[in-house]
């Protein structure tokens, strides 16, 4: 789940025009104290976070990345894992809006390859060390979930929200005859899910791009009438 592009200078356009717009770029550290804006502080979190996973981020990469001082820092977010759940769900929140714009579009099956191809970002992954790597959510369940109440019902409520999102995309494909109806429209969206998720770990560990944008289409091929 991966709807932010790689801009030319290296920067990420994380929230784009829908969604409040900002590049996200690391800020020189000064000497002094200063205040800082929460949004921003914490779109550049999420970067760092997604780059580098919950456990490899310290505070004081935190505090690097935002040009703050600790005691701000504390003050504005609490601990390291509140400041993270707070980027996951930032994470969701912009996702979902382009889940929902993307799947409005018509024919649906292009919209959804688009979906489908996003978690990987396969040729950027591949190729460039230190960018973000897969799915925060799908991140999140891998280093947090059980263990962390929390964070489960984050990544719960956002599983959730997918499959409902494109389970209602799929019925109203289906009703306009693009897509097969031999399976459930909620079915079809449960393996949209794994099918996005498997994409998003597996590309950590150097997913061969053609062998996985193969399997996107093939996915896709097998929902069409």
């Amino acid at each position: 789940m991966q709807p932010f592009k790689k801009l030319r200078d290296g920067s990420y356009d994380f929230l784009n025009a829908e969604s409040r717009s900002r590049t996200i770029e690391y800020v020189a550290r000064t000497g002094r104290p200063r205040e800082f804006d929460k949004e921003q502080a914490l779109e550049r979190a999420l970067k760092l976070f997604w780059s580098r996973g919950y456990g490899a981020t310290s505070i004081q990469d935190l505090v690097d990345a935002l040009a703050v001082e600790r005691g701000s820092l504390y003050g504005t977010f609490g601990d390291k894992r509140r400041f993270y759940l707070e980027a996951v769900r930032l994470y969701w929140e912009v996702y979902e809006r382009h889940l929902t714009t993307t799947l409005d579009a018509a024919p649906l099956l292009p919209a959804l390859r688009e979906i489908l191809t996003h978690p990987a970002r396969l040729d950027e992954l591949i190729s460039d060390v230190g960018v973000p790597q897969g799915c925060l959510v799908g991140n999140t369940t891998a280093e947090l979930v059980p263990q962390d109440s929390e964070a489960t019902e984050i990544v719960t409520r956002s599983y959730h929200r997918f499959t409902a999102i494109v389970t209602d995309a799929l019925r109203r494909a289906q009703a306009a005859g693009e897509v097969t109806g031999k399976a459930r429209p909620e079915d079809q969206a449960q393996m949209l899910l794994y099918l996005v998720q498997g994409l998003s770990l597996v590309s950590r560990a150097g997913l061969d791009g053609a062998a996985a944008l193969a399997a996107i289409d093939a996915a896709v091929d097998g929902l069409r009438a």
